[in-house]
């Protein structure tokens, strides 16, 4: 964590109140107990967070770790201003990103009963100006984050084909884009996969589809010779996709249709935060 994104967080909440005449500079310890279990993530920003304050750090347990309730994940030691200053914003950071990790852990796990090699990852429905912590709990929580912004990969969306037209759209990135970044294509139906493939594309993503026709997508494809892996390493050849609509209840059927990947707005709208709190003892 930079230091201006610290200073900038603590302004956040802080603001210019006068915060150290209220509270007392006595020194005191502290602890940040679980309340429910899950997978840790932001630890290393807390103590990031309360080394910049002065406030010295003590743990056992560092991010990725699992959780339960009652387990206490960090004690601290510093002027109890600084302590008390620091306190919603780093249980902001614990809450959030391990509700992310604990989110993506489960979806991780419930995508392997089914193909044990798939990767599942994240998308760019983030919170505004904290989008490279919440990627950083899905990477944590044994997902991928997938393209960071638009910089890192060329995604050619159903309204860049409504305005271009599939072919049109592809040619123009080729043209533009270098060829060490990767372009990948959004399809909704199979018949737009197949032709994506014919004009060699990187990724296909199936978009929106039911687990069915993504399963028939893939057959067509493989019948064509353009995808001979079911849920392998992902580092050459094809890349398939599925999103849209992926959820817990059915993240399974999605990673037995063969594709390689399966991301979901969910990891990260749809986490629930991990509670946490922080006592003076």
């Amino acid at each position: 964590m930079l230091l201006k994104e610290i200073e900038a967080f603590l302004e956040e909440d802080v603001g210019h109140e006068d915060y150290e005449e209220i509270v007392p500079e006595a020194e005191c310890k502290a602890e940040i107990e679980v309340k429910e279990g899950g997978v840790l993530a932001g630890l290393d920003e807390v103590k990031q967070i309360f080394n910049y304050l002065g406030v010295l750090c003590a743990t056992e347990f560092e991010d990725g770790a699992r959780i339960k309730e009652g387990d206490v994940i960090l004690r601290v030691q510093g002027a109890g201003m600084k302590i008390l200053k620091a306190e919603r914003l780093v249980l902001n950071f614990l809450g959030r990103m391990s509700g992310i990790a604990t989110l993506t852990d489960r979806f991780v796990r419930e995508a392997r009963r089914a193909n044990a090699r798939i990767r599942v990852a994240g998308t760019r429905k983030t919170t505004p100006g904290f989008r490279k912590y919440e990627k950083k709990a899905i990477a944590i929580g044994g997902g991928d984050p997938h393209r960071f912004g638009l910089y890192e990969a060329v995604i050619i969306k159903d309204n860049y084909i409504k305005l271009m037209g599939l072919e049109n759209a592809i040619k123009k990135a080729k043209e533009k884009v270098s060829f060490t970044r990767k372009i990948e294509v959004e399809v909704e139906s199979i018949e737009d996969a197949l032709k994506a493939a014919e004009l060699d594309v990187d990724i296909i993503m199936f978009d929106n589809m039911s687990a069915k026709d993504v399963k028939a997508g893939v057959q067509l494809l493989e019948e064509h010779g353009f995808h001979t892996r079911t849920g392998t390493d992902t580092g050459t050849g094809l890349i398939l996709e599925a999103s849209g609509e992926i959820n817990l209840s059915n993240v399974s059927k999605f990673a037995a249709t063969g594709v390689d990947v399966l991301s979901s707005g969910m990891l990260t709208y749809g986490a629930k935060w991990l509670g946490f709190s922080l006592d003076v003892v």
